[in-house]
């Protein structure tokens, strides 16, 4: 039994629920590549300790504001763990990043060099609407200078934040677009307009704002060293499916 608040809810319940949320599938891959994780860093005599722990746990507390015992306590007693549960997520997950520095850190310059093109970045500004016609008739105008993309993106974007960012999508690297728009995107010049493009959200315009050579910068290694972990994990997670089938 689990317990929520003052009620208690059986195990067969939440897996039920699970099922119908249709997430069980992801819940138990996240459990199976936690435990790919601890058997890996066993076998290789990666470990974390409690020092570790606790300077990780005294950072979160600082960074949300949870000054004292007491606070931390009562914010544990919110999500419904003990310390215990928010010591064991910890561990976890410094597991993991450790792991992840020991199987790959070799590997970052080298897929950083094979990769190169992957991590130009641009900085980008988009705008979306609901409909195609109102995309076309924006595009046009934009083209014809009768109003800015700031302008329109202000007016029109069906997104609160990105109206009062005048559009402003962000810096973003050519392997974090899908295939076609990134090779429209970088195959634009700087104030280029983009599209229109159909999104899951209604129809699309980009505008260019720069253009950022590679580099391998502590973020882009980040990257790198994320999506390579992820690759392994999901091979491994793969291979202990089929071994169980």
């Amino acid at each position: 039994m689990v317990r929520i608040t003052e009620v208690l809810v059986d195990a067969v319940t939440i897996v039920e629920y699970l099922k119908h949320e249709i997430q069980l599938k992801e819940i138990q891959q996240q459990i199976l590549c936690r435990q790919i994780i601890v058997k890996a860093a066993e076998e290789r005599g990666i470990s974390v300790t409690a020092s570790e722990i606790q300077d990780e746990a005294d950072q979160f507390r600082h960074r949300n504001q949870l000054e004292n015992a007491a606070q931390t306590y009562s914010w544990l007693d919110e999500q419904l763990i003990t310390p215990e549960d928010w010591e064991q997520g910890i561990y976890a997950r410094l597991l993991a990043q450790r792991l992840a520095h020991f199987l790959f850190d070799e590997q970052v310059e080298v897929h950083f060099a094979q990769n190169k093109s992957q991590y130009e970045q641009a900085i980008l500004y988009r705008l979306i609407v609901p409909y195609e016609p109102l995309a076309q008739e924006l595009f046009y105008q934009i083209e014809e200078e009768e109003i800015s993309f700031f302008e329109a993106a202000h007016l029109y974007d069906i997104d609160e934040e990105r109206r009062l960012a005048c559009g402003f999508e962000g810096k973003l690297s050519r392997w974090q677009l899908k295939p076609a728009l990134s090779a429209s995107i970088f195959g634009a010049n700087v104030r280029d307009l983009v599209g229109v493009l159909p999104s899951d959200q209604g129809y699309e315009l980009w505008m260019v704002e720069a253009f950022i050579e590679a580099e391998l910068t502590s973020e882009v290694q980040a990257q790198i060293l994320d999506i390579l972990f992820k690759e392994w994990l999901e091979s491994e997670l793969n291979h202990l499916i089929h071994m169980r089938d």
